[in-house]
């Protein structure tokens, strides 16, 4: 159980990292907002969405 909770932290960090950078990748080519927001959303939408599905699924408790 612990050893769970150490990979969901470290998966978290590594994600939020990853956006982190995405979004300085995106806002150092762009010319207005939506040229930033709107790529960002539509590459890390389905990462964070993607973790949150595998999170739900391996957090659910063994009966």
């Amino acid at each position: 159980m612990r050893a769970r909770r150490i990979l969901v932290a470290t998966c978290i960090a590594v994600l939020c990292l990853t956006s982190v950078v995405v979004f300085m990748f995106f806002d150092g080519r762009s010319h207005s907002n939506s040229d930033t927001i709107r790529p960002f959303i539509i590459t890390m939408g389905p990462a964070w969405l993607l973790f949150v599905v595998a999170w739900r699924f391996t957090a659910k408790p063994r009966k």
